[in-house]
């Protein structure tokens, strides 16, 4: 290490880390708002020697190590066959620092064990860290788990973090940090229905917009874990890595495992304020979308299998009409495949059903003035299909037996290259054959608990294969989008939205369960990669019943689209859903560039959140009734992250839903013709009186600056 570095200051976007290098060891001090000069000096912040404990300060380590007296969970474990290795010392030898930029370079030389780290914090205040293993022995390193860890001071005092299941996806849960750990395991061979997303502690009562939040996320998709772990003496750290399964990552003379990127946030505005970071950071991606997010219509609650070119084009053409700007064909159009027990694998166009192949219906889409987009389930087979009686061994899971079937599938074993080479081939062959294709929806439709290849646990090995099949389809394909979906929101992450353009956040699209998975979702996400569809009035996932405003004003928030037979629909329906697809084509400029905020003055049965402009000059706001509210009066619509200098024109953006409104008289302002003017400050503190709003019913208010 470089005489006379002791410490390490990065500051950037308003975030800043310092970092303790003496002794050997790399400690985080502070991580959070920008310090002002001077610095203080790392060597004076050590704490006390508490009684009956080790002779020396103990603190969490970036990588925390037994050796140096931690006593939560290691951040590096593994051992040698003959079981040395098991407790490592890892020491600084080297140390490169910029302004926002730390390269370090542990060792342990009898261990002979190296650990390069990078901490880099970019414009938007993200802090990127990104650790790998090198074994330097020529015995062999069975690898447990790898895994950094950022300190959280004591007045973190609340974790909130997201859970659910297929049909309920990130749903909030919070409670406070007591002494042990809190973990969010993942253990599905994919990120899960279950995953958290964004995982965070703050201050205690955090909200939206109050509070200081620390936020982390673990870019990838396979199996994880994110956890927090407050030791008996106050100790405290948040951290995230691979979940690793036995004997799956082991490293031979030389060889490296590089572990997941973790992306982590700190704000004082509260968990929206760490949400406005990940945007920002997603936005400014060089593979951001770039053009205007199309309204969609999926033809899955349309059609189901039933595919036949004369009523896909009708119903083409009635999109089309509405304002649809991409139409995607879903599952049943490939070989064998009338329902889901038999196909996968096979992706080749089905002659039976499309005699002429997919171009009469692509062209007629194109006519209409939309693209086309397709459906696809590479990674999985089923067994009634060409592919696996050709190749029964290409089935990925544990030698000598099948693993129980999910959906009437396996999932293919794409750690083999020839199993690889023939699914990128066929997928290949698809879109080069078929020119119009422009958007793909890249389905996963299992759980995988005990995926193997060639006799071993291969989930850290399976999920890079399925990663570079994106990267190398992409590569032929620049052109074409890809969506990723995973029976709805269970495979939602950076890792694999690095490689897409947009996620299925979840397979119900009732709008009651959708304002709380989108919610959750976006806490992470910005909203235009977050697919938000208007399915039937009835739901197929729930059964039930809604009307199309809730249902439409639901989907605004979100890259808009439609999952409804909408041949069906009756005249008014169409002229309804017509009028808020215009209203969400006039404003995605806004709804996707803007800051994504959420009122923290309502209780669980109402929501009030909305995007602001950048630049505060306008904003959308949806306020909707989950459930009957509590009181006879509903409270005000407060309206957060406005100008308070400046002066708002509130009315409604849709037209007001008299179906959904349960009192006699309405509020003044509307009741006055719809239209109320009020500073950013009256509208963030008093608020707007809205109707008492029906259960499963909202409204839309578009606000935008008096000039």
């Amino acid at each position: 290490m470089p005489a006379g570095m002791e410490q390490a200051y990065l500051e950037n976007g308003g975030t800043a880390l310092l970092v303790d290098l003496r002794d050997g060891d790399a400690v985080i001090v502070h991580w959070g708002d920008a310090l002002p000069a001077p610095l203080p000096d790392a060597a004076l912040l050590l704490p006390a020697v508490p009684r009956s404990n080790f002779d020396v300060p103990i603190r969490p380590s970036l990588v925390p190590q037994a050796s140096r007296g931690w006593r939560g969970a290691p951040g590096l474990s593994g051992a040698r066959d003959d079981g040395s290795g098991y407790s490592p010392l890892l020491t600084v030898r080297s140390a490169d620092a910029t302004a926002t930029r730390l390269d370090l370079e542990l060792e342990d030389a009898v261990a002979r064990l190296r650990v390069r780290i990078g901490l880099e914090l970019d414009a938007h205040g993200i802090l990127h860290a990104s650790a790998e293993l090198e074994n330097a022995s020529d015995a062999a390193y069975r690898l447990v788990g790898l895994e950094l860890a950022l300190p959280l001071p004591a007045r973190a005092a609340e974790v909130l973090d997201h859970a659910g299941r297929w049909g309920r996806e990130k749903q909030q849960q919070r409670h406070g940090i007591a002494h042990g750990e809190w973990v969010r395991a993942g253990r599905h061979g994919r990120t899960g229905h279950d995953a958290t997303g964004l995982f965070a502690a703050g201050t205690a009562g955090f909200g939206f917009g109050r509070g200081e939040v620390w936020g982390i996320h673990l870019a990838w998709s396979g199996d994880h874990r994110h956890r927090v772990e407050r030791l008996g003496d106050g100790q405290t750290v948040i951290a995230a890595g691979e979940l690793l399964h036995p004997g799956e990552v082991v490293l031979g003379a030389g060889e490296r495992y590089t572990a997941p990127e973790l992306l982590a946030a700190h704000s004082t505005e509260g968990l929206d304020g760490v949400s406005a970071r990940f945007h920002r950071m997603l936005r400014a991606r060089p593979t951001h979308p770039r053009t205007p997010r199309p309204v969609v219509l999926n033809t899955w609650e349309a059609v189901y299998f039933r595919h036949d070119l004369d009523e896909l084009s009708r119903l083409a053409e009635t999109a089309a009409a509405v304002g649809v700007e991409r139409f995607v064909l879903d599952d049943g159009w490939f070989r064998g495949r009338r329902d889901d027990h038999a196909g996968l694998g096979d992706w080749v166009v089905d002659a039976d059903v499309w005699p002429q192949g997919l171009g009469p219906l692509i062209e007629r889409v194109e006519a209409l003035g939309m693209r086309f987009g397709l459906w696809v389930e590479p990674e999985m087979v089923n067994e009634d299909s060409d592919l696996v009686r050709a190749h029964p061994d290409w089935i990925a899971g544990p030698a000598g037996r099948r693993s129980l079937e999910w959906r009437h599938q396996q999932v293919l074993d794409l750690v083999n290259p020839d199993a690889f080479a023939h699914v990128l081939g066929q997928l290949d062959a698809l879109l080069s054959e078929n020119q119009g294709i422009a958007f793909l929806k890249w389905d996963q439709n299992r759980d995988q608990t005990e995926l193997g290849s060639g006799g071993r646990a291969s989930t850290h090995a399976q999920t890079l294969a399925a990663y570079r099949m994106l990267d190398e389809l992409r590569r032929r394909h620049p052109d074409v989008e890809i969506e990723s979906c995973s029976s709805g929101g269970a495979r939602v992450d950076l890792g694999v939205l690095a490689r897409t353009d947009r996620v299925w956040a979840s397979d119900t699209n009732d709008a009651l369960e959708r304002q709380l998975i989108q919610r959750g979702t976006q806490a992470l996400i910005p909203p235009e990669l977050v697919g938000a569809h208007i399915g039937p009035a009835h739901s197929h996932t729930t059964g039930r019943t809604q009307d199309l405003s809730f249902r439409a004003i639901t989907a605004l928030v979100g890259h808009f689209g439609i999952e409804w037979d909408i041949l069906r629909a009756s005249d008014a329906e169409r002229a309804e859903l017509a009028q808020a697809i215009a209203y969400y084509r006039d404003r995605r400029e806004l709804l996707h560039s803007g800051r994504l905020v959420h009122a923290d003055d309502r209780g669980p049965s109402s929501t009030v959140y909305g995007v602001v402009a950048d630049d505060r000059s306008e904003a959308v706001f949806v306020v909707a009734q989950l459930t009957l509210a509590p009181d006879e009066q509903t409270p005000p619509a407060t309206l957060p992250g406005l100008d308070p200098a400046r002066r708002y024109r509130v009315r409604f953006g849709l037209p007001l839903d008299e179906r959904g409104v349960g009192e006699r008289g309405a509020p003044a302002w509307i009741a006055a013709g719809g239209e109320l003017e009020l500073t950013g400050a009256a509208l963030a503190v008093i608020g707007v009186p809205v109707p008492a709003l029906l259960p499963e019913h909202a409204l839309l208010l578009d606000v935008r600056e008096v000039r």
